[in-house]
């Protein structure tokens, strides 16, 4: 269970990629100690553990203090900044038990036309810049996949018309929105100082060192770095206030004109909502004064929705197109699929026919849209293989002995089923090397086989029970994917530890799945993907490599990239006829 040198190998976890991350659970198992000059971390991905890590012993496993205090000094009081805090469990369970309706499928339902009308855009912007002669023309496809994910979060999360795919600028607010996730990756080395600056110093004096850090004399590309943050935090938090303040006006002439107007008879349906910060502080205004939020609570969880629906999207989005340019036998699967669901087997015939079929797929319904078996299966696969979050860390506040499903060897070469943590220590939660277990996943379980899920009862509208570590028998006799000899991992989302588990799992999965298949559905309907063929003038094909520096970063490895800047061209052109099954 140890992987030990003399420089420390910590570091490398996060640094040292996908094959990295995965080679050390498969080599040492799902618990694995490493060491840097400052402290060592198990590193974790045995189901049993993570059981007890994220469910089971959950307040004795805490994020660590700078991942608490940093998110509040940039969202404020959202989920993310109560989670760890000492005294605020109640907190916490105040907002989890507020927003956990504002994610039902009846509100999903709800939010699918903004989506749909965003998808229908990105589609046609990109069609736009295409040949009309059906020829391949290769176009970065990650900032246009940003921009649909941006509007997504602002329209259907805020109801902020922000229209990113149409403007050849950001406003100040979304393009603050836009550089928020790579601005926290390259300050990431900052963030462990904010607790003790918090600790140590009055909100007074911390406000003075951050000035004084921040000055513009500063010259360090550090001290840049973290003032162009403090600008971002500055316009994230002011246009989020006045988008919050402008709802709540609304809410409350809504709720007087409503009081004033006579009801029509037979009316018993409220007014159409559209966007999540109306479903929140509706709801917030209808609950028991013990249990609603306050203003700051609610901006809180505003901001949290928004930058955890940016970046991940982008990221998941990029990711499932690449592998279905990669897998052109997939992408016309999964094509056919879509057409056969828009209820035409003669779409494509010509780019005539797809734009009259085009609006059909508005009205694909929500029931129908989630539960395309294909589609289903390239959203999980994806998911599965290539987490947004591919790892986690925890604190333990108290020392604990730690089971495990599967015995490791110690460095003394014995086996041990269980392993002591000692309090303070720190845990590295895997999600990566968890959901590539091949001992629950198969002997596949690195390979990107969207098939797998067709056959499987935890494909979709599936259920699996789970009571502690033990699988609850299934209706269905077929295997269950993601389940071996009764053993699981206990995430909230298809046995796999995608979107984690526990209390603290991710509470909007359902938006993040309806988002992707909504805009991978309308893209694959009008236009074909492929990887880059045309060498430049010194003969290099563009390669796509994606990097893991906490998070995954498409980019194009060199001679014909920089390997830096974050990119995912592709050939793209118009579909046709020889794309689809038939």
């Amino acid at each position: 269970m140890s992987d030990v040198d003399i420089s420390g190998n910590l570091r490398k976890v996060f640094r040292g990629g996908v094959d990295h991350c995965v080679d050390l659970a498969e080599k040492y198992g799902g618990a694995v100690r490493l060491t840097s000059l400052f402290a060592d971390a198990i590193y974790l991905s045995d189901p049993l553990a993570f059981y007890h890590v994220l469910v089971k012993e959950q307040h004795s496993f805490e994020e660590p203090d700078v991942f608490i205090m940093s998110n509040k000094a940039m969202f404020g009081e959202g989920l993310i900044s109560t989670i760890g805090e000492k005294h605020h469990g109640e907190q916490h369970r105040k907002q989890r038990k507020l927003l956990n309706p504002v994610f039902s499928t009846s509100n999903m339902r709800e939010l699918l036309p903004t989506l749909q009308s965003i998808a229908h855009k990105l589609t046609s912007v990109l069609v736009a810049k295409l040949p009309d002669d059906g020829s391949y023309k290769e176009i970065d496809v990650l900032p246009w996949l940003s921009r649909s994910a941006l509007d997504g979060v602002c329209q259907a999360i805020l109801g902020y018309p922000s229209n990113s795919l149409e403007a050849a600028e950001n406003d100040e607010y979304t393009e603050a929105l836009r550089m928020m996730g790579p601005l926290i990756s390259r300050t990431m080395y900052f963030r462990p100082y904010v607790p003790m600056v918090v600790r140590n110093l009055s909100p007074y004096w911390s406000r003075k060192f951050v000035d004084f850090i921040t000055a513009p004399w500063m010259p360090t590309e550090t001290m840049r770095e973290v003032r162009e943050m403090r600008r971002i935090i500055e316009i994230m938090d002011s246009g989020s206030k006045k988008a919050f303040a402008e709802k709540k006006a609304d809410l409350e002439t809504t709720a007087l004109s409503s009081a004033d107007a006579e009801p029509e008879v037979g009316d018993l349906k409220p007014s159409r909502r559209k966007d999540m910060m109306d479903i929140m502080l509706r709801a917030n205004s209808a609950s028991s004064s013990s249990e609603r939020l306050a203003d700051a609570e609610l901006l809180g969880q505003m901001n949290v929705m928004v930058f955890a629906g940016l970046d991940t999207t982008t990221s998941a989005l990029s990711r499932c197109v690449y592998l279905l340019a990669k897998n052109p036998h997939a992408q016309a699967r999964l094509r056919s699929e879509i057409r056969d669901a828009v209820g035409s087997a003669s779409v494509a015939k010509d780019d005539s026919l797809i734009s009259e079929h085009e609006n059909l797929l508005l009205s694909l319904s929500y029931d129908t849209l989630m539960n395309l078996p294909f589609l289903d299966g390239v959203v999980r696969e994806t998911l599965r293989l290539y987490p947004s979050l591919p790892l986690m860390s925890r604190r333990a506040t108290k020392a604990t002995t730690l089971p495990l499903q599967f015995p490791v060897r110690s460095s003394s070469g014995a086996e041990v089923s269980a392993i002591p943590i000692p309090e303070k220590s720190f845990v590295i939660i895997s999600i990566l090397a968890a959901n590539r277990n091949r001992t629950i996943w198969g002997d596949d379980a690195n390979e990107w086989k969207p098939e797998r899920w067709l056959s499987s009862p935890a494909g979709p509208g599936a259920e699996v029970l789970f009571d502690g570590a033990e699988v609850l028998p299934s209706k269905s006799s077929a295997p269950v994917l993601g389940v071996k000899d009764g053993i699981r991992y206990p995430g909230v989302y298809s046995n796999m530890m995608t979107f984690q588990a526990g209390s603290r799992s991710c509470i909007g999965f359902k938006f993040a799945e309806m988002e992707m298949k909504e805009i991978i559905a309308t893209l694959m309907l009008r236009l074909h993907f492929a990887l880059p063929t045309d060498a430049d003038s010194n003969g290099h094909i563009k390669e796509i490599e994606w990097r893991l520096r906490g998070f995954h970063i498409p980019v194009v490895k060199p001679p014909a990239g920089d390997g830096i800047t974050p990119r995912v061209p592709l050939n793209v052109r118009l579909v046709q006829e020889d794309d689809f099954i038939w």
